[in-house]
């Protein structure tokens, strides 16, 4: 094994606490959103906390708003429901229709996000990825075939072009 491989190793990811907290998640956006099981869901997270009353972690630098993602593919909506690293609770769920937004498209730089914006008067960057590992700031969860589903439905289906 070299130097590069030791160094980059990939994670070691539980599966049983990712599974359980994906049941969770559904369980709670479930709750709050009608026709829940209509959506797929992944877990992501925001600094752009003004849009939420429920869930903000005070991280060291920045408030961190984590979020479960839901979208639904046949009718272009995504439905985001705030909520807390230990999934103990969640917030409304916020609706974004593809025929109802301003804008949509992925930002790369300087972090990979997911930017709506639903009106002239500001937006949401949703960060989203496989892995995390501060569970005091996110959720635990892999979700890499969702995540690759999420990002396709993203580009090809909901943003602007």
């Amino acid at each position: 094994m070299g130097l590069f491989s030791k160094l980059f190793k990939e994670p070691e990811i539980d599966l049983e606490k990712s599974n359980a907290n994906a049941r969770k998640i559904r369980a709670l956006f479930n709750h709050v959103v009608e026709d829940g099981d209509n959506y797929r869901l992944i877990f992501g997270y925001t600094e752009d906390v003004s849009r939420f009353d429920y869930g903000f972690v005070h991280g060291s630098k920045t408030k961190i708003g984590n979020l479960i993602v839901g979208w639904d593919e046949a009718g272009l909506a995504i439905a985001v429901v705030p909520t807390v690293p230990d999934l103990s609770g969640c917030g409304d769920p916020i609706y974004y229709r593809r025929s109802g937004i301003q804008k949509a498209y992925r930002n790369k730089y300087p972090t990979d996000a997911f930017i709506i914006y639903p009106d002239k008067n500001g937006y949401i960057a949703i960060n989203a990825y496989d892995w995390l590992d501060d569970e005091k700031l996110y959720v635990y969860i892999s979700q890499k075939e969702e995540l690759v589903a999420f990002t396709d439905f993203f580009i090809n289906r909901f943003a602007t072009k």
